[in-house]
């Protein structure tokens, strides 16, 4: 009897080991993304935080469903090198592809490799031409409004004209001002700039163009070209435009090398929102930046990258795209008076 209870025992053991080897061959397999980023250059102080952001997030998808790799790429702006980091990676095995272009207007080399491939390329951050994105249905664009960010900054710089009188040091009613540009051909550059003065003088401002200097979005660079403005213009400057928070802090430093008083120096605007930016407006250095969702836009890439590489409809169906391509997210202005709610909690 003891044998006959030993042996249904052995069986119901060896069915239910049974069971749960079929259960777990049926377990599906964990989705895999490697993400290969390729990023004109990280000295670019905005640009080398939303890539961090990018990486945190991706890493941040790893589960028993999802397994994630990433290489990060940095051209140091030759497009050239992107070209041959971008095969490199391909060559690794990325399935998907997320692409800070050195030269916007040709990116065509990349696609063509990603193409044969079969891997999707999302651009972020520098807008490759219309038609370039054209080129094949797997291509898209994460990033932010030029128009927008320019028109922000147009409408601080106009409401701390209109508050502070003191901003027109002649009083001549007129406001004298200098632009600092981000690099030649980029969008940014160009919108940002036209839709800052447009929005001055929808809202009434009388303006006087003394200059403009392009600086790559250096800071040291900034420096440089403001230098060379103020020994032109020297107390007659009484706003500066910077088309990024680096150029406005290369202003700042430019007056501070003259020692410049701080009743002799204009009103500081820039864009982006970087740590150093949002610390200037916090100290009063800049009168206001706007901010510039990074995380918002890794975000974005991240939950399209993952929709593109498992292929699931559903996940593509919850990505608000404009025009099948774009995602574009929305700036947000800052100001002394809303600085904690863009500030880290230590700081």
């Amino acid at each position: 009897m003891k044998i006959k209870k030993i042996g249904a025992a052995v069986v119901v053991i060896a069915m239910a080991y049974w069971f749960c080897a079929c259960g777990e061959a049926k377990k599906p397999p964990a989705e895999k993304i490697y993400a290969g980023i390729a990023c004109y250059n990280r000295s670019d102080i905005f640009v080398n935080k939303l890539v961090d952001c990018l990486r945190e997030g991706f890493d941040g998808l790893n589960s028993e469903k999802c397994r994630t790799a990433v290489s990060v790429r940095d051209a140091a702006g030759s497009q050239r090198t992107q070209d041959d980091q971008v095969k490199e990676l391909l060559d690794s095995g990325c399935n998907i592809l997320c692409v800070n272009l050195v030269d916007r207007a040709d990116p065509s080399d990349i696609i063509d490799l990603a193409r044969e491939r079969g891997v999707p390329i999302i651009f972020f951050n520098r807008e490759p031409v219309a038609e370039d994105l054209m080129q094949w249905d797997r291509l898209y664009y994460v990033g932010a409004d030029a128009a927008q960010a320019g028109a922000m900054q147009g409408e601080l710089a106009a409401d701390a004209i209109q508050e502070y009188r003191r901003i027109d040091r002649n009083k001549d009613g007129k406001i004298q001002y200098v632009v600092l540009e981000g690099e030649p051909g980029h969008q940014d550059t160009i919108i940002r700039t036209e839709s800052a003065v447009d929005a001055l003088k929808r809202e009434g401002i009388e303006l006087e163009k003394l200059g403009c200097g392009i600086a790559n979005w250096s800071r040291a660079q900034a420096q440089n070209r403001m230098l060379q403005m103020l020994s032109l213009h020297q107390n007659k400057i009484e706003l500066v435009l910077a088309n990024n928070d680096e150029m406005a802090l290369g202003a700042l430093d430019a007056y501070a090398k003259l020692n410049y008083t701080e009743s002799a120096l204009p009103a500081f605007f820039g864009v982006d929102g970087t740590d150093a930016g949002l610390k200037a407006v916090k100290e009063g250095k800049l009168f206001a930046t706007v901010y510039n969702n990074k995380e918002g836009q890794a975000q974005a890439m991240i939950k399209l990258a993952k929709a593109l590489v498992t292929q699931k409809r559903m996940d593509m169906d919850k990505i608000k795209l404009e025009k099948n391509k774009y995602i574009y997210l929305e700036y947000a202005k800052v100001t002394r008076g809303n600085i904690w709610a863009f500030l880290k909690e230590e700081e």
